[in-house]
């Protein structure tokens, strides 16, 4: 496993993340094989928000935790806030009562980071900056960042005491438009179309990591591309790379992720142990940059 801090601050994590959203209908004793094998394969870092699963996965992984015996110094457990039904909610009131309840929930005294979800339209910097203060003071969250953000709202928050950390952004092979936009400047093609407002250049020149949500997904949710027969240029491509590598295709497009120069994160959504020991391998690949460019084209975009 390979490791990079959490943006400006000292927090040494796993370039991969256990994201915990789906493990709130799974038995208890799957979720403590879960950890025990992220921990053996060097994942120190935990994705939560208070909204999966209703809270369950927040309460499953902090009983999992306990059962364990894993000791929570030694791991960095993030969650988000922000999404409530029909609204976004960045009050402070509401920072405040979802943090208290991501704590409860979890079990612990503190969180390493909380993400605001998703962007509040009513945000004010203010009132943030307010609970932000009132959380770090009180020991209760030690970092804080975003999710789904682009480069005017993170602008807007840098006003404060504190920095922030991580953006959490969709990205994968098949999500690449944050890519796309770089590669065909001031181009008349559809790639060339902001739609991340040069988000990941700025995360990079700001240095706020960038944590990438659905690294095997396309579309919003739609389906899984490994292995899709949907995709054959990009399968036989990732299926020859797994072959060289001694690993399987969906680790080495944790690995494309993995080998952009921006340090990204990678968020694994499995709940499988085993699925999630062959992902971890991604973190030791290092694509040449010949095969990083051929995976980009085998999805069917083009160079200018």
């Amino acid at each position: 496993m390979k490791y990079t801090k959490l943006g400006t601050s000292d927090l040494n994590v796993s370039r991969i993340v256990l994201g915990c959203m789906r493990i709130a209908d799974k038995p208890l004793e799957r979720t403590e094989r879960l950890l025990e094998a992220a921990v053996e394969a060097g994942v120190n870092m935990f994705d939560h928000a208070d909204i999966y699963g209703g809270g369950e996965s927040e309460r499953l992984f902090g009983l999992a935790l306990k059962n364990t015996g894993i000791a929570r110094e030694k791991i960095v457990v993030q969650s988000k806030c922000g999404i409530r039904k029909g609204m976004f909610d960045f009050s402070k009131q509401h920072i405040l009562e979802a943090a208290e309840g991501s704590l409860k929930r979890l079990g612990t005294e503190y969180l390493d980071a909380l993400l605001l979800h998703r962007p509040d339209a009513l945000m004010e910097p203010d009132e943030i900056f307010a609970a932000f203060d009132e959380l770090y003071r009180s020991g209760k969250v030690r970092q804080f960042g975003v999710s789904n953000f682009s480069v005017s709202q993170t602008r807007l928050l840098e006003g404060g005491r504190y920095p922030i950390a991580a953006n959490q952004l969709q990205f994968s092979l098949m999500h690449a438009g944050m890519v796309d936009e770089g590669l065909n400047v001031n181009m008349m093609k559809g790639e060339s179309v902001e739609r991340g407002g040069e988000i990941l250049d700025y995360c990079r020149l700001k240095r706020i990591t960038v944590q990438a949500w659905s690294p095997l997904n396309f579309g919003m949710f739609e389906g899984i591309f490994v292995g899709n027969e949907r995709f054959p240029e990009l399968n036989a491509k990732l299926e020859g790379l797994a072959e060289k590598y001694a690993c399987t295709p969906a680790a080495i497009a944790f690995a494309w992720i993995l080998r952009h120069p921006a340090g990204m994160q990678v968020i694994a959504g499995t709940t499988d142990p085993s699925r999630l020991k062959e992902l971890c391998r991604g973190a030791d690949v290092e694509l040449t940059r010949e095969e990083w460019y051929a995976l980009y084209l085998s999805t069917g975009k083009t160079l200018p």
